[in-house]
């Protein structure tokens, strides 16, 4: 798996699409991010839609997040409609917004 690092003093105006990897974010984007994993580490942000398998958030984050598997970092400061199958927060994540968690499919 291809892993793309989006660093500290790194701003990126525009869509990000990894269709065989992960997207880390420790700077700055202003745009949609898609690939197979996406985190947001803390210190990063990111303003736009996040679709992937898995989204994690240490950071800052606003738009609309879709994915299987949602998970919120005690750091993490989130504005965001939320559709996720799983989620899970630390104690004291802040969550603001429409929120759907439609539970894991039996794949059958």
């Amino acid at each position: 798996m291809v892993n793309s690092v989006i660093e500290k003093d790194v701003t990126v105006e525009g869509n990000i699409t990894s269709s065989k990897g992960s997207v880390e974010v420790r700077g700055r984007v202003v745009g949609d991010v898609s690939a197979l994993a996406v985190t947001v580490l803390e210190g990063g942000t990111v303003d736009g839609a996040l679709s992937a398998k898995s989204v994690t958030v240490e950071g800052a984050y606003s738009g609309k997040i879709q994915c299987e598997d949602l998970r919120l970092a005690a750091s993490s400061q989130v504005q965001a409609d939320v559709s996720a199958q799983t989620m899970s927060t630390e104690n004291g994540a802040q969550l603001q917004g429409n929120i759907k968690v439609s539970g894991k499919s039996n794949g059958a």
